[in-house]
């Protein structure tokens, strides 16, 4: 009697779980060790895949690291999509996590390289804009705001440029107390701004 084989998974499934651990790895990597600390070889071996494998799915570095990034923010918009939007308080405070959470720690890494490695601008540049447009969008839904009426679409904005601050600071100290005192008065205020 022969031995009966698992039935194998499709390729085209193992390519796209090995494009996603490269993806997870390379925001985890960027987020610890910044952009020097993060090579290619390094994602691989904590993705647990050769460097092959990852050059075959990313044929540059700065492929994978934009691809990663885009990568989890489109996760994160996906659950801030799905936040119950019924308290503007925990709207708010989910907008902050968004921004001080490993994501934003990769994302900023990333950057800072595009700041001062030409390939990488123009791509982080086009990310940013389409993140940032895609945040205040949501940002829009789930407070329910009007941004017809005079001073809401600055107030949704300002709310997000509190958030990228808030996670800036984070990132040398994580200084909890003094950040929830501050989305609960910014939730306040958002609240009065928009009735």
């Amino acid at each position: 009697m022969g031995v009966v084989s698992p039935p194998k998974q499709p390729q085209q499934d193992r390519s796209r779980a090995t494009r996603q651990r490269l993806l997870e790895a390379a925001v985890s990597c960027l987020a610890e060790h910044g952009w020097a600390g993060s090579t290619v070889s390094v994602v691989a071996e904590r993705a647990g895949v050769s460097r092959g494998a990852a050059q075959h799915h990313f044929p540059t570095r700065e492929a994978l690291f934009t691809a990663a990034v885009e990568y989890v923010a489109e996760e994160r918009s996906q659950a801030l999509r799905a936040l119950p939007a019924e308290n503007r308080g925990e709207v708010v405070a989910a907008l902050v996590d968004l921004y001080t959470g490993p994501l934003f720690r990769a994302a900023l890494h990333l950057w800072v390289a595009a700041s001062n490695e030409e390939q990488l601008r123009g791509p982080v540049t086009e990310l940013e804009a389409r993140v940032g447009r895609e945040s205040h969008r949501i940002a829009v839904e789930l407070l329910r705001a009007d941004e017809s009426l005079p001073g809401v679409r600055e107030t949704v904005q300002g709310l997000l440029d509190m958030a990228r601050g808030l996670g800036l600071a984070t990132l040398l100290t994580d200084d909890r107390t003094r950040r929830d005192r501050v989305v609960a008065q910014w939730a306040a205020l958002v609240d009065e701004a928009l009735g």
